[in-house]
């Protein structure tokens, strides 16, 4: 009997507790690797991980092995998709449950060219009963949550209020069965921004996207966009089921273990920078000896002293060290130094 070549070195553990939506952290492209979600996840016990968006043909032609590799640690981590062909999602979907991830989501608010040239991201919205049918080929296939992330809306708009519009894409998607949604309280201007410019130009607009919750009581609702502090995320806790935070996630990471103590479990004791950064040390060299670059694991902790003294000369040393070619993953360990002499 030959082995299923998707599933060899994987493992399909599954989380040892249930998934805690009320912190996450959101897909974002040449970031979330599977590097940076180990490092995460040294520092928060519970809040979910999110992948990089993966187009679902290229898991689909065979690049499996390669893009769904992770480390048991990180669970929770779900996988988010894109693409809107809905056997071809299926199939993805499927796929990633074998890999043991813990939700499938589908991307429906990345606002790049490239994404929407693939009629995928936030141009879907506008077409709704296509998200409804994708959704309902992903949940035919797997138990495991299919969740959805969208925008409050896009523009051009085929509706100018963007509540109506929120709401009849949530309500159009709902009955193909997906009760969690995600929603970045922001609109996607589809031509002529930046998907940079597209996170900090439209303006936030929370008090839209929480009328989800009076109109839908029965759904989940995450909010993500612009969200920066502790104070923040308990704020939106009072109107969401949970908070996703972004860009604050990568380059101040720190932050999680705060959320944890404050948010989660007041009884916790948030790990000390210098043991994120030995277990994480740990890691590098053990991944390392399997192939991968030192430099793509190491830029992820730069911004673990944000807001440190020294915190410039720190990340100067792992960016100039990180990419000789005698480099080991003890320079992380050397790094602290920097930090220490600081204190």
């Amino acid at each position: 009997m030959t082995e299923n070549p998707i599933k060899i070195g994987i493992s399909s553990e599954k989380a040892a507790v249930p998934l805690d939506r009320r912190v996450s952290v959101a897909p974002m492209m040449d970031y979330t690797d599977r590097h940076c979600r180990y490092l995460l996840r040294l520092l928060s016990p519970s809040a979910l991980l999110y992948t990089e968006m993966i187009t679902s043909a290229a898991i689909v032609r065979g690049k499996a092995d390669r893009l769904l590799a992770y480390d048991p640690a990180e669970h929770p981590v779900a996988l988010q998709l894109g693409g809107s062909d809905p056997a071809e999602l299926a199939t993805a979907a499927r796929i990633g449950a074998e890999f043991g991830y813990d939700e499938i989501n589908l991307n429906c608010g990345c606002p790049s060219d490239r994404v929407q040239s693939g009629r995928f991201g936030a141009c879907l919205m506008a077409e709704p009963s296509l998200v409804a049918e994708c959704v309902s080929a992903m949940k035919g296939v797997t138990d495991i949550p299919i969740t959805v992330k969208c925008r409050i809306g896009i523009e051009p708009s085929p509706i100018a209020d963007d509540y109506e519009f929120l709401h009849g894409f949530v309500s159009r998607v709902a009955q193909s069965g997906c009760d969690i949604f995600v929603v970045h309280a922001r609109r996607a201007v589809l031509n002529g921004l930046s998907p940079k410019e597209n996170r900090e130009i439209p303006p936030l607009r929370y008090d839209v996207a929480a009328q989800l919750r009076g109109d839908f009581p029965q759904f989940t609702f995450i909010v993500n966009g612009g969200i920066r502090t502790v104070d923040e995320v308990r704020d939106h806790l009072q109107h969401f089921d949970g908070a996703m935070l972004g860009r604050e996630a990568y380059h101040n990471p720190y932050i999680l273990a705060q959320l944890h103590e404050s948010i989660i479990d007041p009884q916790w004791t948030p790990p000390a920078r210098e043991d994120v950064v030995a277990r994480y040390a740990e890691y590098c060299a053990a991944r390392l000896a399997e192939g991968h670059r030192l430099r793509t694991m190491v830029r992820h902790v730069q911004g673990l002293y944000a807001g440190l003294p020294n915190v410039r000369a720190w990340r100067r040393f792992l960016s100039e060290k990180s990419g000789q070619p005698a480099a080991t993953a003890g320079l992380l360990m050397d790094a602290l130094r920097i930090v220490e002499q600081a204190a």
